[in-house]
């Protein structure tokens, strides 16, 4: 019978799976026993992640993040990965529209306003409302705010790694390569994708170039997705605004220049981070269980263990969620 670690505070939501044995373990301190065969990654504090290949009958891993970047160093040889496929979908798409909003209609100005006790004049707020918005990484995540933008009455553009058909919310998907000639005629540019290396630097100097002036861009797929020293440039002329629940470097120094860019609104990567994860992670945990007992195997693998693994002396970053190997597949905290 297999032995399959949980955290603690998804242990307790996971359905019984015959077949299987579960024990609760938070990957922080040692292991409670030697046979673990799948182990589920916490989203935070986690650091026994680095000596995974401590664990003489690891055969798997399960992450609680859709993000994996932060993770692949560390398998030992054969052990594969699942991410958390479809957990953040939600929470991150909410996190996408809440920063869309806030930018749009002036929020921060507001609530700075409200610490001073000001009642502003009356002025005109940009809207969500017939503001055409590129998303850029349609799968769970782009999907699920695809789905929110379309009630909010926006025009919406999806972009992927490969072209093909659309859904109920755009006529079609573009590639990727159409990135640059999507660029000049949308008013919001969203990331919500995974970082690969095709994925970093996606949007640099001249990608941000060619957006109208005024436009936002909203991060939330990883900070490496934008080139920052040419968003705080292009921010800093007041010719582009940009939404970010993730930066780079991150978490963001208190020095940084991006906290003090005009027009910059930051949450600082909270996407994933809800009340609704525990139940959802649960959900998952338990499907990739069932699967596990009647294939032998994990479903939603984004990476298999090296035969010559990187090196794992470096630290490990704390993510908080992002998605499958490519464009297509979204991002998620």
């Amino acid at each position: 019978m297999p032995v399959i670690s949980v955290p603690p505070g998804i242990i307790e939501l996971v359905e019984p799976v015959d077949g299987v044995e579960l024990v609760a373990w938070d990957v922080a301190g040692d292991p409670p026993r030697d046979d673990l065969e799948i182990v589920v990654i916490p989203p935070f504090n986690s650091p026994f992640i680095t000596r995974l290949a401590e664990l003489p009958a690891l055969r798997a891993v399960i992450l609680s993040t859709a993000g994996y970047e932060h993770a692949i160093r560390f398998l030992p040889p054969g052990v594969t990965m699942a991410n958390a496929v479809g957990v953040h979908d939600t929470t991150t798409a909410e996190m996408a529209l809440a920063l869309m909003l806030a930018a749009q209609r002036d929020l921060p100005t507001f609530v700075r306003a409200q610490d001073r006790a000001e009642w502003l004049p009356s002025g005109v707020d940009r809207s969500l409302a017939d503001a055409r918005v590129l998303v850029v990484g349609y799968g769970g995540i782009g999907t699920a705010l695809a789905r929110r933008l379309v009630a909010c009455e926006a025009t919406v553009t999806a972009v992927a790694s490969r072209a093909r058909d659309g859904d109920e919310y755009v006529d079609r998907v573009h590639p990727v390569d159409d990135l640059s000639v999507l660029l000049p005629d949308h008013d919001i540019v969203v990331l919500a994708l995974p970082l690969v290396p095709q994925t970093r630097g996606l949007l640099g100097g001249e990608q941000l170039a060619l957006l109208p002036d005024d436009a936002l861009v909203v991060n939330v797929g990883r900070g490496p997705l934008l080139d920052t020293d040419a968003l705080v440039a292009e921010c800093a002329s007041g010719r582009l605004r940009a939404a970010l629940d993730v930066t780079d470097p991150e978490p963001l120094p208190a020095d940084h220049p991006l906290w003090r860019t005009p027009g910059v609104l930051i949450s600082p990567h909270h996407g994933g981070s809800t009340t609704a994860f525990p139940r959802r992670q649960a959900r998952y945990v338990t499907t990739q269980l069932e699967h596990y007992v009647r294939t032998g195997g994990l479903a939603h693998v984004v990476a298999t263990g090296a035969a010559t693994p990187e090196p794992t002396d470096a630290a490990t970053p704390e993510p908080t969620g992002v998605a499958a190997p490519a464009v297509a597949s979204g991002a998620e905290s």
